[in-house]
């Protein structure tokens, strides 16, 4: 397995440079690689041990199949980490992520949950790559994939589609609505499962309350909602999704523990009194987000805004429009002084003024042009959200050992290694 993979944008990885190719316990550290490449392009550092055990912990606490989102890190590196902490679900948005996952693991259950699909991509998912279940949110959707698949179709390959109705959930407080795009209201939702349950060959509901929703409760309020949908429909379903958003830690951020969620999932589902429904989920952020860093050297300095190689048409999108802040680290290309740190704004490559993260980012108040600055917390929408704007495409990915930032005490500063000063 290759360590270093260039990447152009979103571009699939084509061309690598390998450190060496042992078990992960003996991958580099990130200072190590940044002494060892003293990279001008942004170098985005995989953990697989951090993604691995993050699956591995959320399968254990979760009383269902666990689904993971592919949309929140399609890298080869993160999904075999994903897989090896015991994910055999994938939940696609996408042919290009069915057939990314399928090649990468021919026994994965594959679900293809965006609830608006183009015809091409639902025949190739169900005739190419065995893709049995498929979420909708609108009548106009049910028919097209009916019409698709055909009953006769189904009829020569022995199956009938898992179909999946996707019910729209009040306004939350999560940082990234999702109802206002995809649900179907109360009435057409148990329209929609009364005309699915006879043609069905596993009928469920799902939900999603929103990306990084920090209220337990949500899921608890969700779950209800879903329970009189079924009621009122009158029908048997087989699963309930309780779909993803499940948070994780940002510098002052601190989300209640993973089994606060679970059990008020569980103890929703229980009043729901359906026996012999299954839970599903689809996690992703709660999966790789401490799973991925991106490594950024600083180009210039204006007071304490720094110009860095990328941005927000780049790994750092949540960091300009969401004003997501993350941890830092500085990796000085000189020895630092152990400066006090302070707080600092980036701005990205590009010509776009709106190229801006605020942060505050905190680093050594000694860093300057040529220094290095890792950005942690990025295992979730980091690298896949890479543009190729005003040409700033290049990128670079490593697999690493190091754990995740925010688990490091002191992680504003450089991490101790051969070549590299202590900062304070």
């Amino acid at each position: 397995m290759s360590l270093i993979q260039n990447r152009a944008a979103v571009s699939p990885l084509h061309r690598h440079l390998s450190l060496r190719q042992d078990a992960v316990s003996h991958l580099p550290s990130v200072a190590a690689t940044v002494k060892s490449l003293t990279p001008e392009e942004p170098l985005h550092c995989i953990r697989p041990a951090v993604i691995a055990e993050s699956s591995r912990a959320f399968v254990q606490a979760f009383n269902g199949d666990v689904l993971y989102a592919v949309k929140c890190n399609p890298e080869p590196a993160v999904l075999r980490a994903v897989w090896e902490g015991g994910v055999r679900h994938f939940d696609c948005a996408s042919i290009s992520e069915v057939t990314l996952v399928r090649r990468l693991f021919p026994g994965a259950e594959i679900h293809f949950m965006h609830p608006v699909k183009s015809r091409a991509a639902i025949r190739e998912a169900w005739v190419n790559a065995g893709v049995r279940d498929f979420v909708l949110d609108s009548p106009a959707e049910l028919a097209k994939i009916l019409d698709v698949i055909g009953t006769r179709d189904a009829a020569a390959l022995n199956a009938l589609p898992g179909l999946f109705i996707r019910i729209a959930l009040p306004k939350s407080r999560a940082a990234i609505d999702l109802s206002s795009k995809f649900g179907a209201d109360f009435d057409t939702a148990v329209a929609l499962l009364r005309a699915a349950r006879p043609i069905a060959g596993r009928l469920g509901v799902a939900f999603h309350v929103g990306s990084q929703c920090m209220d337990p409760l949500a899921w608890r309020d969700a779950m209800a909602l879903a329970g009189l949908v079924i009621q009122h429909a009158g029908v048997r379903v087989d699963v309930i999704d309780v779909g993803g958003g499940f948070p994780v830690a940002y510098p002052e951020i601190d989300p209640p523990p993973l089994g606060a969620f679970m059990a008020e999932i569980d103890a929703a589902f229980d009043a729901l009194n359906l026996p012999g429904v299954k839970l599903w989920a689809e996690p992703g952020r709660a999966l790789v987000a401490g799973g991925g860093s991106v490594v950024v050297q600083v180009q210039l300095r204006k007071g304490n805004m720094l110009y860095i190689n990328d941005g927000v048409y780049g790994a750092l999108a949540d960091a300009g429009a969401l004003k997501f802040r993350f941890p830092t680290r500085l990796i000085p290309a000189t020895t630092s002084h152990g400066a006090p740190v302070a707080p600092f704004g980036f701005f990205g490559p590009s010509c776009d003024s709106a190229d801006v993260m605020e942060g505050p980012f905190l680093l050594p108040d000694d860093v300057t042009e040529g220094d290095w600055i890792e950005i942690g917390q990025l295992g979730a929408y980091g690298a896949c959200l890479r543009t190729a704007f005003n040409g700033f495409d290049r990128a670079a990915l490593v697999e690493v050992s190091d754990r995740a930032m925010l688990e490091t005490a002191g992680y504003e500063t450089a991490e101790a290694a051969p070549g590299f000063s202590q900062a304070a």
